[in-house]
This record gives C-alpha cells, sequence and structure tokens, in this order.
C-alpha cells in the first residue's frame, strides 16, 4: 500500500492488488463472504504438484532470461490454480511458451517433463 500526501489534509492511498473485502472512512462496514474453494480436478492437481517441483528445481539453475520467465510462470500459473481452483487456457499457453523458451533448462530438470505433459493434457494437445 502506498499513500501518497496531498492538498487539505488528505490522503490518497493506492493498493496495487487486494483480495477480500475493504471499508474505508469512519463507520464504514465490510463483509467478506468467500464459499468453500471447489476441490482440485485430478489433472489441475497433477500441474500444481508438477509445477512446484519444477520452480524447485530451477533454484539451482544459472538465472537466465528464460528461467526467469519460466519461474514467473510457474508462480503465476501456480497462484491461479491456488486461487480459482484451475489455470486458465491463456496461462496454460503462457506456460508452455515459457517451457520451451528454457528447454535446455527444462530438460534437464527432471519434472520439466511432468509440467509439460500436464500442459498438454489440459490443453488437448
Amino acid at each position: 500500500m502506498d499513500e501518497q500526501p496531498t492538498s487539505g489534509g488528505t490522503q490518497n492511498i493506492n493498493i496495487g492488488t487486494a483480495k477480500g473485502a475493504f471499508a474505508f472512512g469512519q463507520g464504514s462496514v465490510a463483509n467478506n463472504y468467500e464459499g468453500p474453494q471447489q476441490p482440485l480436478s485430478a489433472e489441475q492437481r497433477q500441474l500444481l504438484e508438477a509445477v512446484e517441483k519444477l520452480r524447485e528445481e530451477l533454484r539451482a539453475f544459472v538465472s537466465t532470461p528464460q528461467t526467469d520467465e519460466l519461474t514467473r510462470q510457474l508462480t503465476d500459473t501456480r497462484d491461479e490454480i491456488q486461487n480459482t481452483g484451475q489455470a486458465s487456457p491463456g496461462r496454460l499457453t503462457r506456460l508452455r511458451s515459457a517451457l520451451q523458451d528454457a528447454a535446455t533448462a527444462v530438460g534437464m530438470a527432471a519434472s520439466g517433463a511432468a509440467v509439460a505433459q500436464a500442459v498438454t493434457a489440459l490443453l488437448g494437445g
């Protein structure tokens, strides 16, 4: 959260990312009700596990622009699955592209093939 003073004694507050309910000002009330998250499908659970393993393995590799991007895509995929219960087709496409761009590192990582197979299964080819 970033607070910026303005004229007149008020402040602007910029919030980058937020989840939940928020209330601002005197007497404000916020209620947040979230239903239980759906259990992950077997395919999404398999992808999540493979993503976590590959993220862990990539820590041992020398950082390159391709492995950095792959790590970002793996993290975003993990977060999307954890937040929504599934990785969207767009997310899977970006992950597949990052896997291809970092093919040399992924080929040396034992879990790279598992992530690639899970993405291919979810995208249907």
